[in-house]
């Protein structure tokens, strides 16, 4: 007697926990791509070079490196071109000196191309609804930053950042037939 009283304590408590929420068991996920812990972090890096000085041992020690740090896609001339001169509405004039200067070095011209981000992705809300299918709540939140870094022959002549400082997003999927609503497709499908 003691045995089955022991098992429907257990059984219980397992469903009092399935019914509360317990929104710990549910799955989370976190990508980190960069060495930079915050938005204002790369972005002071960023802001931090001076073109037509900066170079190459600079970016270096700021933690700008292609060969150290993922992510940062390695640009040749022809890629800066494509990205500066798309149209004919832009005339020579209205490019930045650095961008010119960039153009005009032809193979001595490199970009680098930084993305950055750390993104943190969680589902809140009920475990057995969420477990169940019937309803799920997933909140992603963090910053993601890119750049653009332009070198004549190791030096930097140009410099520009742009991003989201703040990611806040919130997505709820409701699905009435819960763990069905995925079968009905399935069964017309596959007959």
């Amino acid at each position: 007697m003691n045995h089955r009283n022991l098992i429907r304590g257990g059984g219980l408590l397992l469903l009092a926990l399935l019914m509360g929420g317990c929104s710990s068991l549910l799955p989370r996920a976190r990508n980190e791509s960069s060495s930079f812990k915050s938005f204002e972090e790369a972005r002071n890096a960023i802001d931090g070079l001076v073109p037509m000085k900066s170079n190459v041992a600079e970016l270096s020690r700021l933690g700008i490196d292609p060969t150290q740090q993922p992510n940062i896609t390695i640009l040749t001339q022809a890629d800066v071109v494509r990205r500066f001169v798309p149209s004919a509405l832009l005339k020579r004039e209205d490019l930045d000196p650095g961008v010119l200067a960039c153009l005009e070095a032809r193979d001595a011209c490199r970009g680098w191309e930084m993305t950055a981000s750390r993104i943190n992705k969680k589902r809140t809300g009920n475990f057995l609804a969420d477990f169940t299918n019937f309803s799920r709540h997933a909140e992603t939140t963090g910053w993601r930053f890119n750049a653009l870094i332009l070198l004549v022959n190791d030096v930097v002549v140009y410099r520009a950042w742009g991003g989201q400082p703040s990611v806040n997003e919130k997505e709820v999927s409701t699905n009435p037939l819960g763990p069905l609503q995925e079968m009905g497709p399935a069964i017309i499908v596959n007959p």
